[in-house]
């Protein structure tokens, strides 16, 4: 293959890297456990937890859950968001020997047992605002053994205290719940101090973690990422970052802001493996959609990198608090989950300086495979180059590449792709290419410079009289518009043209009507492209990641059909 973007890489940022330096992601904890002892790793809600402590925790937690009996490779989930028990629940599951098995904590039961069931998880770590939703289905899964954590009880004293009496008296955010031979998670590390603890012996074949997704398009099936994907993900992202990090004033060790959720594979790689990789703090934001409280932790922090998905960021810079913060040490605004878009880009850079690097990635590739250059200054409308050691295939939908310039379904290789589906082989042939590309599902270009441009998922595209017409171009210029805050584009149905294009708007101006914005697409788009239909909407449907779900705003509007015609 003709790698014709390595002509473009940013000097000193090599082509390959070495994802065997490392026997597994364990090998790399212990080695900064080791190195950064003293600096603190993690803090939320002002209370720190440096690499030491973390060391000590994951190790007790690591010795109480070999206790179990499990086998090694046995599953362990974890569903809570970001909090201080979060990183010490992983650190302590791969020390065991185990595979993580992230759970998203705002799953219905439904989804919760299907993920269980699914992954086979014996023991769960859970966060009790959510045990009841556990408790719910726990006879249906085959988890034995259960550790409670609550919000507070890592904060200590007086402080751990009153946030849990607030947390569960004051705003009844924990519903009553009685689950059979739990144990509170500080109770799970003083049992576990007493007890033996063996370090596994791993191999970067293993599995480290379990990420499900899908969830949204079809049956939630579980990527199954090795040591090695995950190690080799974390050195992709750290050499690629390079150049931005080497800009001065040099920060010795980052301050990287975690306001995605850690269960979400952007975070996991990008904040808490890599951070922990280069001895950097990490800021744990439990709830990053109380925007005003947000940006109360991030004025004490001089922060060097926010990843983030466009809604996260438009809804910063949106707010009149976040213009206010110190942004001089900020160095790099990763964009990812979804297309960034331009207008939004253009205002952070305009209030912090920078503007969003987006890159493209997907719990099946660990998950980045693609990254506009850090020292990029100006939005690009594209998800940049393949990383180091990627190889990236724009394919017809015969498996052949296409031309430079043409449109084709975006295929990526390289060390940090999962090795399958978990216990769906039948699934795993059908996004494996025998060269072993992973067929991503997404519609992109490749320029002759080597740089990608996602043109739209291959379900999302809507067919007018013929014509495709990809929402995300639609998306990104509705956005411009100086009265939208947000908007998504979905395809309804239409007897005239087969499909319509419908626009759902969030207004920033309040005095916007429709004619003015259908006004505003005509100028912008060619007839089939131009919206047919347009709906304002106080707040659009959105993943706990902020990802707008345009599949449930199609749904809504096939319900609405179909109720139409029955009556």
């Amino acid at each position: 293959m003709d790698n014709i973007w390595l002509k473009s890489y940013p000097p000193g940022v090599p082509a390959e890297i070495n994802p065997d330096q490392y026997t597994s992601l364990v090998h790399m904890l212990d080695e900064s456990f080791q190195k950064y002892a003293q600096n603190n790793a993690y803090v939320c809600m002002d209370k720190f937890l440096t690499y030491a402590e973390l060391d000590a925790c994951s190790r007790k937690l690591a010795g109480w859950l070999q206790s179990r009996g499990m086998a090694k490779g046995a599953r362990v989930a974890v569903m809570m968001p970001n909090v201080l028990q979060y990183p010490i629940a992983i650190a302590a599951i791969l020390r065991a020997g185990y595979t993580v098995v992230n759970v998203n904590p705002l799953y219905t039961p439904r989804e919760l047992e299907h993920q269980l069931k699914d992954s086979g998880s014996e023991a769960i770590i859970v966060l009790e605002n959510f045990a009841h939703t556990l408790e719910q289905v726990l006879k249906n899964t085959p988890v034995r053994h259960i550790v409670v954590a609550s919000m507070g009880e890592m904060l200590g004293g007086a402080k751990g205290m009153l946030v849990n009496f607030v947390v569960r008296n004051v705003k009844k955010m924990v519903p009553d719940f009685a689950l059979p031979n739990m144990v509170r998670f500080k109770e799970a590390l003083a049992q576990g101090a007493k007890m033996p603890f063996t370090p596994a012996t791993l191999t970067s074949s293993d599995i480290a973690f379990l990420q499900y997704t899908g969830g949204t398009t079809g049956v939630s099936k579980g990527a199954t990422l090795t040591h090695r994907n995950v190690i080799a993900n974390v050195l992709q992202v750290e050499t690629w970052s390079q150049p931005a990090m080497a800009q001065p004033p040099v920060v010795q060790f980052p301050t990287i802001v975690c306001a995605l959720p850690l269960y979400h594979i952007f975070a996991l790689t990008a904040c808490a493996m890599w951070g922990m990789r280069i001895g950097a703090l990490n800021i744990l934001i439990p709830n990053p959609r109380d925007i005003p409280g947000f940006i109360k932790e991030l004025g004490k922090y001089p922060f060097s990198m926010l990843p983030a998905v466009n809604t996260l960021y438009n809804a910063l810079v949106n707010h009149p608090d976040f213009a206010k913060l110190d942004f001089s040490s900020l160095k790099i605004s990763n964009g990812g989950g979804m297309a960034v878009q331009k207008a939004v880009s253009d205002k952070w850079k305009l209030v912090t300086g920078h503007a969003i690097i987006e890159g493209y990635g997907l719990s099946e590739t660990s998950p980045v495979a693609t990254c506009n250059r850090c020292d990029e200054v100006e939005f690009t409308g594209n998800i940049g180059l393949p990383v180091p050691s990627t190889d990236i295939a724009i394919l017809d939908d015969d498996g052949n590449p296409v031309p430079n310039g043409q449109p084709g379904e975006i295929a990526i290789r390289g060390p940090q792709v999962m090795a399958g589906y978990w216990n769906r082989p039948d699934e795993t042939a059908k996004v494996m290419t025998p060269d072993g590309f992973f067929k991503s599902g997404d519609v992109g270009i490749m320029d002759e410079r080597g740089f990608v441009k996602i043109v739209d998922r291959k379900k999302d595209m809507i067919l007018v009289s013929g014509f495709n017409v990809y929402p995300n171009e639609l998306e990104g210029v509705i956005a411009c518009h100086p009265g939208v805050l947000e908007c998504a584009v979905v395809g309804v149905p239409d007897e005239h043209s087969g499909e319509a294009v419908k626009v759902f708007v969030v207004r920033k101006d309040p005095n916007l009507t429709e004619a003015a914005l259908m006004e505003y697409c005509k100028e912008q788009f060619t007839a089939y492209k131009k919206p047919k239909y347009i709906e304002f909407r106080d707040e659009l449907p959105k993943t706990n990641v902020g990802k707008i779900l345009r599949r449930a705003l199609r749904d809504e509007q096939q319900q609405k059909k179909q109720d139409k015609e029955a009556a």
